[in-house]
This record gives structure tokens, sequence and C-alpha cells, in this order.
């Protein structure tokens, strides 16, 4: 019987065959799922696949891609939500303009 920290069915039970022809079980953590995109699901490229403390121990610029929301958005949605904040921005601008304007020929 494993001893009582290994009685989980969180571990994987692996199965190594010794040099002495006997097999026993080795018990590993899981490994996780990859890292998903925040919007649409899909898994990100460029975040590994480790657990927490093993994550921790990584350089911060192997944990993930070096741009922003990187490791949170995937480059499709990245790319939806600047189109979509440029977007509006230059909306408001050009409201902000036309306010302007009417304001001057109204005077």
């Amino acid at each position: 019987m494993p001893r009582p920290g290994l009685r989980t069915r969180s571990k994987r039970r692996v199965y190594v065959r010794t040099p002495g022809g006997e097999t026993v079980v080795h018990y590993e953590p899981r490994r996780p799922g990859p890292a998903r995109c925040a919007l649409c699901g899909r898994p990100l490229n460029g975040v590994p696949r480790l657990r927490p403390s093993e994550l921790r121990k990584l350089p911060k610029t192997a944990k993930r891609p070096e741009r922003i929301f990187g490791g949170v958005l995937c480059h499709e949605c990245l790319e939806k939500v600047l189109k979509l904040t440029i977007r509006t921005q230059i909306v408001k601008q050009l409201e902000e303009l036309r306010k302007a304007r009417e304001a001057a020929t109204s005077a």
C-alpha cells in the first residue's frame, strides 16, 4: 500500500520497470491542461503547461509571450480588442471635434 500522501487519484500512476526486472509504481503529479484565452477559450501559444510550483521557478519571459495581454488573450482576440478600442477612441475624437465646430459656428 502506498504511503498516505500518495493515496489520492490526483496523482498519476506511472509503472516503471527496475533493473532487477521488478515493476514498481511511481506517483507523479498530473500534467495541467493548457492555459486558455480569456475570451474565446482556445489554448495559448507560448505558455508552458506546468504546475504553479514549477511555473514559479521559470523566468518571467518564459512564462508568457512578451506582448500586451500576453498569457491572457490569444493573438486573434487581442487583435479584435485593439481594433475595437482604437475605433471607439477615434469615434470619440470625431464627436468632440464635431461638438467643437458646432459650438464655434453657433457662437
